[in-house]
């Protein structure tokens, strides 16, 4: 598993990002032909939780297979690999069964493993350069305020620091819970999901996207290079 996978400018198209998908897959490709998503120049980023409470998780593994599809692992993703590495102990099954993810344990005991396997190769943070600067994506949260400490903690292999920043960028709600503003410097943006809000926050320069798409909301797309959402942010309810 690489902890930190990075991505080049795109030469020839458009990068956008997206909040947690949750199994509606085809609500997602809606929000995509809405913005005249191109598949063969543009390129999509997930901040996780691609699966849990959507009807079609199972289809999971065709996106991850898509040349221009890419993913954080989100904490859902987390909480099936630990029910499924750790079956002996009930209660990590049990806390994911009761967030969603009941879907996996109606498979035979193979698929299980082969989505297990899937989700336990995606990386924990995404760097991509844009023509205005590097963006950043996790999960949830960035748990420093510079970005490099952030990936030089995540790639200190098997690690207690490793562990418990992983931690941090899959669950932690700290920064929005608490307003905080001050940003994360080394990084143009830093792209974030995991806490549904009503429409786009930003805090300093940390974007939570999370329009709760595979919650009943809406799917928000974000172009990485001018940083402008779609649908667009009312300013008239935007108060950060």
């Amino acid at each position: 598993m690489t902890q930190v996978q990075r991505f080049t400018i795109n030469t020839v198209g458009r990068d956008f990002a997206v909040g947690d998908i949750h199994g509606h897959f085809t609500k997602l490709q809606v929000a995509l032909d809405a913005v005249g998503f191109s598949p063969a120049t543009d390129r999509l980023f997930s901040v996780g939780d691609l699966v849990d409470r959507g009807p079609e998780s199972t289809d999971v593994d065709a996106w991850l297979a898509k040349p221009w599809f890419f993913a954080v692992q989100g904490n859902h993703e987390q909480m099936a690999i630990d029910a499924h590495r750790f079956s002996h102990k009930g209660q990590a099954s049990y806390m994911h069964i009761i967030n969603g993810g009941a879907w996996l344990y109606g498979r035979p005991t193979a698929e299980q493993a082969f989505y297990v396997d899937l989700f336990a190769e995606l990386p924990i943070a995404i760097e991509v350069m844009t023509p205005m600067g590097l963006v950043g994506i996790v999960h949830a949260d960035c748990p420093f305020d510079d970005w490099a400490q952030m990936t030089r903690a995540l790639e200190l292999e098997q690690s207690a620091m490793q562990r418990s920043v992983q931690t941090i960028c899959q669950w932690s709600r700290t920064r929005i819970t608490n307003e905080n503003d001050t940003g994360v410097s080394g990084i143009r943006a830093v792209i974030v999901g995991h806490t549904v809000v009503y429409q786009p926050a930003v805090l300093g320069n940390v974007y939570h996207i999370d329009t709760g798409g595979g919650m009943g909301g809406h799917f928000t797309l974000i172009d990485l290079a001018t940083l402008e959402c779609f649908p667009p942010i009312d300013q008239n309810l935007f108060s950060r």
